[in-house]
This record gives C-alpha cells, structure tokens and sequence, in this order.
C-alpha cells in the first residue's frame, strides 16, 4: 500500500498531531528523562489510520528542518542538530570555518579556536536536546504503533513507519556519539526507563545504530514513492548508505564496501550529477535522502536553514557573511577544481554600514555556496531549487574507496577507480595507478576533505576517527594555544547533568 503523506489535510488530524508533538516537546525539556507518558487517547488516535500515523512520522522530518512547533524555520539553522547545527560548529571546530564576527576578537570564537568549556559551550545544548527530542520523537511512533490495534492501520504501513522511526533514531544517535562520545541509550518513551540513564560505551551506541539501520533497510521501500517521487522519506537505499558510513566508522571495511556498493550498483536511481551545480537540486539524482524545508516561513522563504546561515547578507558581493571559509581549507583545492569555482563564494562586505552608507571594501571574505538561495535572494513565490541534502551518492564511493584502501576487496587499484571518478567529475585528472596504499588512504582523505567541506560534519569527525585531528589542528595559528585533546569532544550540557544524576561530564570539562 502506498503512502499518501503530502495529502493529510484534515483538520482533526492536525489538531491531533499539534496535540501529541507539543506534548513530546515539553517532555523532551528534561532531555531524555520525560515527565510523563504521551495521553493514551491522543496515542491511541494518532495511530488509529494509515493517515494519521503517516503524518506522525511526517511531523518528525518537519522538526528535523523547520524546528519545533512555535519556532522559526529560518532559524533552525542554530536550534536543530539536523539542520544546520551540525555543519556549522564542527567546520569551525576542525578547520573549515571561521566566525566572521569574530575576526576582531578571536578570543570569543571558541568553537574555531577550539576553547571550549562547560559553560560557553553554547552549541551542545541545542545539539543534544534536538537530537534527543528526534529520538523521543521516533520512539512515540514505534511504541506507538506496536501498541495499536486499529484495523484501519495496515500492516504494510506499520512496518514502513516503524523502520523509518529506527532509521531517525539511528541518524540521531550517530551524531550525538561523534559530537559527545559515550551518550544514554534511549530506546523507549517509558519514563520509569528513561528518567535517570547513565552513558553508554560508543561501541555499544554503534552496535544499536547498526541493529536499527538493519531492520530500517530490510523494511522500507526501495523506491521513492513515500515522497511522491521526491527524495524526502528515507528509503531502502538512504538505510543502506548510512549503514556503510557506521560500517566504516566502527572498522568493518568488507560490510561498508558491500553496503556502499548496493547503493552504487542502483544505477536507474541514482548516479553522479555531471555538473556539480545540479549536486544539491531537488531533482539531483545524486540524492539519496534529502530533508524537505517548510515553503511557508515568511523569512526561510524558498531557501534552505543553512543555506541562509552559510551565505553572505546579500547577493552583490557586497554582504555581511556570517562565516568565512578558512586559508587550511582554500588552500587545500587542486587547481581547476570546480568545487572551488562552483562551491564558494565570496564578498568584501562593503555594505557593512548599512544602507546609504559609504562602501568599506574589506579583505575578500570566502564563503560556503552549495546551498545557493539566502537573504539576499530567496523568493516565496519560487518553490525551492534545493532541498536540504542529508545523504548522497558521492558518499557511497568515497566510503567504498576507504574501504577497499584499507583491505576490502578491490585493494588499492578499486580505490583508485572510484576516487577517479569523484576527481574527474570536479574537472581533476586521474591519480596515479602507481600509488602505495598509504597514499591512497591520504588522497581519500584528501577527497573527503574536499567534496564534504563544510556539509555535515564529515571533515571534524574523519580526522577524529583516523586519529589525524591533533596533527591536523593543534597547528592552525588560530587554535593556539592548543587546549588539549579533550577538545575533540563536546561537553555535555550542565544542565542535563544536573537534571540525570547518573550523566556524568566529558573528561577535561
């Protein structure tokens, strides 16, 4: 059976679902400790059809986005893990990213200089709590619908809903362990479960993340009809990607190399869009999964969270940028690379006065440009040229190079191939064939650094799984003095900490 999930209109079921959300909201204000199970007849309702239970799970890629209930879309660039969050303060962690702002006194950016504490670590509270409400979020529809017994939803629709809440929960805990380390394992709304959990080991947070995105994979459709053709629902193939990415963080280079393979082999969905302009389009077949923004944000307009976030002020070259893209980063392109030319952009900020005010040209700020809709530029009544890209193809050969160059089948020369093909279609000529297996592990790194710059949190946490970030970072000028390496983890929030007795704080905070 088919999901209709952009046709609930009934405003029943929306009532029902502003209903079950804000009471998910409040009780995520004590992160994973809730005050109180959901209202059993605002559950029992929520998953009594195919529509109603559809939207729940819709509800939970909307706050993925546009932010909880009440906030603004434009701004869940700064409040939501998984829009925006991510990217911006990991690029300034590693060496990707510098708060412009800043620039005049360094000592307040601490996420660039890699100086934080418990206390000015402003960024891990709203990672943390926005993650942790996805997950509440996630296990409300799985419980949720193991609990119903209404006719009207149909087992189909029950399996699907429930792998895409494993797959949510899976995503969320992957970026909580590689922001904070050991994190607590929820994986029930029970409160009596839930109110005072400790740590989980990182190992064992893999372990579950791997056990979900297996049951996500084996359940959802292996087509796009979810989203009616749009890449917005996570599918068979979204599941299969981020199951390669655990694969390859945890060590498993023969499953992550199969499982990037399976996404790489489905050639009728997916292939690398030639022109990298097109990479982040809505109609990219690059995409694998992408996170659809509201259209009805009076300040978001047709643009992305983060593409506003990212970009200058205004579109003349002449705009206030928000971040700055580092000299460790720009210097790292090849010449000719279109990634370069196509991916950044830049402005002098001359319009730093305001309107009417005489042009102070600055320095050349250079900026992020994936994302190519802002201020300056966003329409509402132009539907978005881009969605919010979450996973995509690039991955699944970069992954399988990684792999294959650290003893999956293919050895050094597959790797090759496929980083090959990812450099060919920046406009770079091929590696040589001759290469050590150390270098290829460098130039996949290398890659990596370069295709994923400042998009979801790749570059900090690769130097931190290959155990480079030291090396890499300790020496950038604007990290010194060097803090310690305790810095490559987040500090937990105080007040989580407080509020869960048995949350203890990250070593060194």
């Amino acid at each position: 059976m088919k999901m209709k999930r952009h046709n609930v209109k009934i405003k029943a079921i929306c009532l029902l679902l502003c209903i079950f959300f804000c009471t998910v909201h409040m009780a995520c204000k004590k992160l994973i400790a809730v005050d109180e199970p959901i209202n059993t007849l605002t559950t029992t309702e929520i998953f009594s059809t195919d529509a109603t239970a559809t939207a729940s799970m819709a509800g939970v890629y909307s706050t993925m986005i546009n932010g909880s209930i009440g906030g603004s879309a434009a701004g869940s660039s700064g409040s939501e893990f998984s829009a925006g969050v991510t990217t911006i303060v990991s690029a300034q962690s590693s060496d990707e990213l510098y708060a412009y702002s800043s620039v005049s006194n360094p000592s307040a950016d601490v996420y660039g200089s890699n100086h934080l504490t418990a206390l000015n670590a402003g960024y891990s509270t709203p990672i943390w709590t926005s993650a942790y409400d996805i997950i509440y979020k996630s296990n409300s529809v799985i419980e949720g619908i193991s609990a119903s017994r209404a006719s009207m939803l149909h087992d189909s629709v029950r399996n699907e809903l429930t792998a895409e809440a494993k797959f949510a929960r899976a995503f969320s805990y992957f970026y909580l362990t590689n922001f904070f380390g050991d994190v607590p394992m929820a994986l029930t709304v029970d409160f009596n479960k839930t109110e005072n959990l400790a740590r989980m080991p990182q190992q064992q947070v893999y372990r579950q993340i791997i056990t979900d995105l297996k049951a996500a994979q084996a359940a959802l459709p292996a087509d796009y009809s979810g989203g009616h053709g749009e890449r917005i629902i996570p599918n068979k193939w979204a599941a299969t990607l981020l199951l390669a990415r655990a694969y390859l963080y945890t060590g498993d280079y023969a499953d992550a190399a199969t499982q990037a393979s399976a996404v790489i082999n489905n050639s009728s969905l997916f292939g690398l869009e030639p022109d990298i302009n097109n990479v982040f389009s809505t109609t990219s077949r690059e995409a694998v999964w992408q996170l659809k923004q509201t259209a009805t944000d009076g300040t978001l307009k047709n643009a992305t969270p983060e593409g506003i976030a990212l970009s200058a002020s205004t579109t003349d070259h002449h705009g206030y940028p928000n971040y700055g893209l580092t000299n460790e980063l720009l210097s790292a392109f090849e010449p000719g690379d279109q990634r370069r030319v196509k991916w950044v952009d830049s402005t002098d900020d001359a319009n730093q006065g305001g309107p009417g005010s005489t042009p102070q040209p600055q320095p050349m700020i250079y900026y992020p440009y994936k994302y190519i809709i802002s201020f300056g530029n966003a329409d509402a009544s132009q539907p978005p040229p881009q969605y919010y890209t979450v996973l995509r193809l690039a991955e699944a050969y970069l992954i399988r190079a990684e792999a294959e160059a650290n003893g999956a089948t293919g050895g050094a020369a597959a790797a090759i191939a496929d980083l090959n093909i990812i450099r060919n279609r920046a406009g770079l000529p091929n590696l040589s064939s001759n290469l050590i297996q150390q270098q290829v592990i460098s130039a996949v790194a290398q890659e990596r650094r370069i295709e994923f710059f400042a998009e979801w949190g790749h570059r900090w946490f690769d130097l931190k799984r290959t155990g480079q970030a030291h090396a890499a970072l300790s020496a950038i000028p604007a990290k010194q003095p060097w803090a310690g390496d305790y810095q490559l983890l987040y500090p937990i929030p105080q007040s989580e900490i407080i509020i869960d007795h048995f949350l203890t704080q990250n070593a060194g905070y």
